[in-house]
């Protein structure tokens, strides 16, 4: 049962990730990346806390030092500097060409959950390395035709950096404490290293229109507070280079969502690398089931569950 409910924990996170995408890139005009950030982690730490409140009937349970230290790490990294970079990558390139680079996080949490969990490095961990450097250099040659800008391809990358590091830090934040409370924690820890954008949030607001502030706080509820808490109890049920492969999905989602909302859709050189990138994201996680013996079932290996569909 608990399997169910993780998959389908994920699969909620994965729509709501792939929906911010859209919201980012509908409103980066309205709102720079700091007051967009700030108000989307506002939202989700007031709607995180009325969770505590309700669900704990006030009573919160911290873990001790180590893991109050790793939750913080978990929020500046993900929830702020992440942010920062993600909402800045929106004004730069389309919604598809984000969630496309984005998604290379999956191969980079594959190579760290090797190291630091003890996952293994499957032997397909290089090859699917180089068809995904493939892809990148392709979606870069689109950024030197004039279609897309070299300078978001590379805070996007940076993005996917930070999103890694975040889940790793995150996967170890689960150890000290449970999925609610670490997001809680992490949100919060987020709001405190945005502060420093409070004049210019103020600034902006006044004169952003009804639906970039809609649209902020729908981030701060939905990616962010429901969201993070679904995918911080997938990792507790599942490895975690497993759980990044579920976001193979997203931007195919995303795609869609930007060509029906946004009317925009990436050049096609950046949609081939894209696909590229992501074939190589899929080789890193593919898992050759064991076998027990001659003419037997194939059946998954027992400490990883098969990614969701």
């Amino acid at each position: 049962m608990e399997k169910k409910l993780a998959v389908g924990a994920i699969v909620a996170t994965v729509a709501m990730w792939a929906s911010s995408f859209v919201v980012i890139r509908a409103f980066a005009e309205e709102l720079s990346p700091g007051p967009l950030g700030l108000l989307r982690l506002l939202a989700g730490v007031i709607t995180l806390s009325v969770m505590l409140l309700w669900l704990r009937r006030g009573r919160a349970r911290l873990p001790g030092r180590r893991g109050l230290l790793l939750g913080a790490a978990f929020g500046v990294v993900w929830f702020a500097v992440y942010t920062l970079a993600f909402n800045w990558a929106g004004h730069f390139l389309d919604a598809g060409t984000i969630a496309m680079l984005v998604n290379l996080a999956p191969l980079m949490i594959a190579l760290g959950g090797g190291f630091f969990f003890g996952e293994g490095f499957p032997r397909q961990l290089f090859a699917g390395m180089a068809v995904s450097l493939l892809g990148i250099g392709l979606i870069t040659f689109a950024g030197t035709t004039g279609r897309l800008s070299l300078a978001g391809l590379l805070i996007a990358l940076a993005a996917a950096v930070l999103y890694a590091v975040g889940m790793l830090i995150q996967k170890l934040t689960l150890r000290h404490t449970d999925p609610l409370t670490a997001t809680w924690i992490a949100c919060a820890a987020g709001v405190v290293a945005l502060l420093p954008f409070i004049p210019q949030t103020i600034a902006e607001v006044g004169d952003a229109s009804a639906g970039s502030i809609v649209g902020a706080v729908y981030m701060g509820i939905g990616p962010t507070a429901l969201a993070f808490m679904f995918w911080g109890y997938a990792m507790m049920q599942f490895p975690a280079g497993r759980v990044a492969a579920s976001t193979l999905s997203v931007p195919a989602i995303v795609v869609v969502m930007a060509w029906i909302f946004l009317a925009e859709v990436p050049p096609a050189l950046a949609i081939i690398g894209g696909v590229i990138c992501l074939v190589g994201v899929a080789i890193v996680q593919w898992r050759t089931p064991r076998r027990r013996g001659r003419g037997s079932h194939a059946e998954p290996t027992p400490d990883r569950a098969p990614a969701p569909a």
